[in-house]
């Protein structure tokens, strides 16, 4: 029986990228050498980072003046990274508070330094994004977290402000056009819309370093990864390769604005079907809901024994809400075909006869 994998993540990944990385790490470019025994100096790797980096920067349209580096760690260790590259010691950094992710980052920030939270949606568990917040102008920097796996909410439209901004897109970087001039640091785990677990897409606008008047560790040191173009260390090879297949993968499909398409008539898909069967609740407010997760709770309990056996006989995985929020939640990314959603929505209507 097929198998829809709705989980937040680590998360689907397009089934031809998931074959040739099969295929690497038995044998890389016929080399007779595996993809995760090849030394990362070697120029068969040197080559996949380059083209990784490359794909990055066409598909996102990066501007001149920005690095693009893949580094170790995953999101959470930017949380503590941008802090120590960007707080200026004696400053402040101001944090829009929109969920649990949202929340570590700026618990790490203030290790650092003082942290002003501009607004928070925490009074509505979450549920929606806060707007005309003010930003303080003597702020080192502004973080948002674009898209809110656990909740269901997204950023719409970024704030316009002279404060840099820095933003966690782990869970919605390549979904939908963006403009990358409007930020000073995008960074985003590998393991939603990219690849496996194990890497860390950070975007960095080179004049905005070395200005944060502490000494920094280095590996955790922005300037030092970007001076060594990502190879100051051992890199996580398979999650990179990974990660340049997804990117082609997209590219291929017509690049973010064929992406964004699909995921928006995805999304429409299954939101139709919340708004329009009495047996469901949207939880996230309809402005600001996400086009990756699709958070959503019976309109009766009683019948949850019901809906998640037949979500179960047709083969849906993943789908239940995080304990935060109860419930059921459909994480719909960029490799998530409509024929799942379609699935779904075809269970769904099942209890609407």
């Amino acid at each position: 029986m097929k198998k829809h994998n709705f989980s937040a993540g680590p998360s689907i990944l397009a089934q031809e990228v998931i074959k040739k990385a099969a295929d690497a790490v038995l044998n890389l470019n016929d080399s007779g050498l595996s993809l995760i025994e090849i030394s990362h100096r070697s120029a068969d790797f040197v080559s996949i980072m380059e083209k990784a980096q490359n794909l990055v920067k066409e598909l996102l349209s990066v501007p001149d003046g920005y690095s693009v580096l893949f580094l170790q760690g995953g999101a959470s260790t930017q949380f503590l990274a941008v802090a120590y590259n960007l707080l200026k010691v004696d400053g402040k950094a101001a944090y829009l508070d929109t969920g649990a992710w949202s929340a570590k980052a700026l618990k790490e920030a203030k290790l650092f330094g003082e942290v002003e939270i501009v607004a928070s949606s925490k009074d509505k568990n979450h549920t929606y994004i806060p707007k005309g917040y003010e930003i303080p102008a003597d702020a080192s920097y502004l973080h948002l977290t674009s898209n809110n796996t656990i909740f269901g909410t997204q950023i719409k439209e970024f704030p316009t402000t002279n404060v840099p901004l820095v933003c966690d897109m782990s869970s919605d970087i390549f979904s939908r056009k963006i403009d990358v001039s409007k930020f000073d640091l995008i960074y985003a785990g590998a393991q939603k819309n990219m690849g496996p677990a194990g890497t860390v897409l950070v975007i960095v606008k080179d004049e905005a370093l070395g200005k944060s008047g502490r000494q920094i560790p280095s590996m955790l040191d922005y300037q030092v990864h970007a001076s060594k173009d990502s190879m100051f260390n051992t890199p996580p090879v398979f999650a990179i390769y990974t990660s340049m297949l997804t990117l082609e993968w997209v590219k291929a499909l017509g690049g973010i604005d064929a992406i964004e398409k699909i995921n928006e008539e995805k999304a429409a898909l299954l939101y139709n079907e919340i708004d329009n069967n009495p047996h469901f609740n949207g939880v996230a407010n309809k402005e600001d809901r996400s086009l990756m997760n699709v958070t959503f709770t019976l309109a009766d309990e009683s019948e949850k024994e019901l809906f998640d056996s037949l979500a179960k006989e047709a083969g849906l995985s993943g789908i239940n809400g995080h304990r935060s929020v109860g419930g059921y939640r459909a994480s719909i990314y960029n490799a998530m075909p409509i024929e799942s959603v379609q699935a779904l929505v075809d269970v769904m209507k099942k209890l609407n006869k």
